[in-house]
């Protein structure tokens, strides 16, 4: 996984479900977009919904900031269409809101090194424009990701992108970020020690 970090995110390309619909989608169609990448181990499960649906029910914040969202796991796009059909309140993902990608081959999960004992562990990976992988995190199966932290990362690596500067630790939009040299960062330091 840290290999990935600083290089070109591995290509990908499959059967997505999107809206009712089936599409094929790959990493190219989200060239010159931000978008976060994000894996999970399995359909019809107990955690995978909860994040499936929190990144969903905030996408048009992802959206504001020119980011797409795509989730993935080992499942069938067939899979993917029941569960998008299946209420909210039965432990369905009805009313989703971007693309979920079919890796029935796991060949994307090995690419991105999350595939473990057959599924995805919660693997998340912000790629920005050019098609650089950002950022990446992965979680054990139990415990699911933050969309809050997700945002916030996303928002600091487009900021550092934008304007050449640094981020210290737990910076959010609006606080004072850092000049990346010794001479530059002594004012930070002096303001915040």
């Amino acid at each position: 996984m840290s290999t990935l970090v600083g290089n070109p995110a591995p290509e990908f390309r499959g059967e997505a479900v999107h809206h009712g619909q089936f599409k094929t989608i790959s990493l190219n169609d989200y060239k010159d977009k931000w978008l976060v990448l994000f894996f999970y181990p399995l359909d019809f499960t107990f955690v995978c919904p909860t994040e499936i649906l929190a990144f969903s029910d905030r996408l048009a914040e992802f959206h504001a900031i020119d980011a797409e969202v795509v989730g993935v796991s080992v499942d069938s796009h067939y899979t993917h269409l029941a569960w998008t059909e299946k209420p909210r309140d039965a432990g369905g993902i009805q009313g989703l809101k971007y693309p979920l990608l079919s890796d029935l081959s796991k060949q994307i999960a090995v690419d991105y090194n999350v595939l473990a004992d057959g599924v995805s562990l919660r693997g998340l990976f912000i790629i920005d424009p050019d098609g650089v992988v950002q950022h990446a995190t992965v979680n054990n199966l139990a415990v699911g990701r933050s969309v809050d932290e997700t945002l916030r990362v996303l928002k600091a690596f487009q900021f550092t992108r934008e304007n050449g500067e640094v981020c210290p630790a737990n910076w959010n939009p609006g606080d004072q970020t850092m000049q990346p040299d010794p001479e530059g960062s002594q004012e930070w330091f002096n303001e915040n020690a």
